[in-house]
């Protein structure tokens, strides 16, 4: 008699049980996968800003003071001459970036052809890990393509007022300003309390060239609106202003506040109107610092991080600054000398 082998494998119903148990782990693990690159990738952010910290330390050090946002010369409301250099430039070799910075003529524009191959570098300690859009920006101007390197890292540049052009004598109350040099004991706010840096994000949508003199309800320097304000009631160029542009921190070697500066105006994270049907979340100058100033702005802190950004401090730390931190805190936070009273549970 033939007798027929038993047949051994799985009924439909376990295999539907195998793939549902599956299903589960991985919906369990892939959050717990994803917090942890995340954490990886903040602790990298993290010590770009700290490297930061300490190569303006350095800098110091050397030069005596920490360095201009930018330099321009001009009379009136005519700029004469702007190299553009940035912060970011000045500090290239303290970075281990020695040979980027040997390639630089600090005495033409940054988009001279002379520039063009450290212009258009990524530096990689200038690009945080989360980032959506680390690649480099390339735009075609007169004919010539250009290519520049983004950063994720803005210096403070003011609140709302950032520089009064050429006439003025009054700088912002924040750590760095168009063609002025600070040191460190300048900031009787105390070091741990005053801050330098943040994170921002690149091909940050903006509104700029806004007005000549200032927006049309913030032109006085000693006249901020409150951090709380709506800012379409304040500033109604949000939804007015024509001059729009997806290119804000796209260029390092910018020393523009559009480009490589932010400003308490807003908390972090705030979202903000764009106008003509517009996504959110846009910055928002008037007239630029090349253009001659004077220079208003809300450049807010950004990040890809949830729940805040990182921040650095003049005593060199690195502090993650929640969105929703009080916006007075943000505002004395970015001054170097107003003597306000911050306690660390602020913020």
């Amino acid at each position: 008699m033939l007798v027929r082998a038993e047949r051994r494998g799985f009924t439909l119903i376990e295999l539907l049980v195998v793939i549902a148990i599956i299903g589960t782990l991985v919906a369990i693990l892939l959050p717990a996968v994803q917090s942890a690159r995340e954490a990886a990738r903040r602790a990298q952010c993290i010590n770009n800003l700290k490297q930061m910290g300490l190569a303006l330390m350095s800098y110091e050090g050397v030069a005596g003071s920490l360095p201009p946002s930018l330099v321009l010369k001009g009379k009136g409301s005519t700029v004469s001459w702007f190299g553009g250099w940035s912060v970011h430039g000045r500090l290239l070799p303290f970075l281990e970036q020695g040979s980027a910075f040997n390639s630089i003529n600090f005495q033409t524009h940054y988009e001279t052809p002379e520039n063009m191959t450290v212009t258009s570098t990524a530096i990689a300690v200038f690009i945080c890990p989360s980032e959506t859009r680390p690649e480099s920006k390339v735009e075609i101007e007169d004919g010539e393509t250009l290519k520049f390197g983004v950063s994720n890292y803005g210096f403070c540049v003011g609140d709302w007022y950032i520089w009064g052009g050429f006439n003025s004598n009054q700088t912002n109350r924040s750590a760095f300003a168009p063609n002025v040099s600070r040191r460190l004991a300048e900031f009787s706010d105390g070091t741990s309390q005053t801050l330098l840096a943040s994170e921002v994000k690149t091909y940050q949508p903006a509104l700029r060239d806004c007005g000549v003199g200032g927006l049309a309800n913030i032109s006085d320097p000693a006249q901020i609106p409150s951090p709380d304000a709506n800012p379409e009631s304040i500033a109604p160029e949000y939804s007015s202003c024509a001059n729009y542009t997806g290119e804000g921190h796209t260029e390092w070697p910018d020393g523009g506040a559009l480009q490589t500066g932010f400003t308490t105006a807003w908390a972090p994270n705030k979202r903000t109107p764009g106008g003509s049907g517009r996504t959110l979340d846009v910055d928002l100058v008037s007239m630029r610092e090349k253009k001659g100033g004077p220079t208003f702005g809300a450049i807010t802190a950004r990040s890809y991080h949830p729940g805040g950004v990182n921040t650095l401090m003049a005593d060199g730390s690195v502090r993650f600054v929640k969105d929703s931190v009080n916006g007075n805190t943000w505002r004395a936070l970015g001054t170097r000398g107003s003597a306000e009273i911050i306690s660390a549970t602020d913020y």
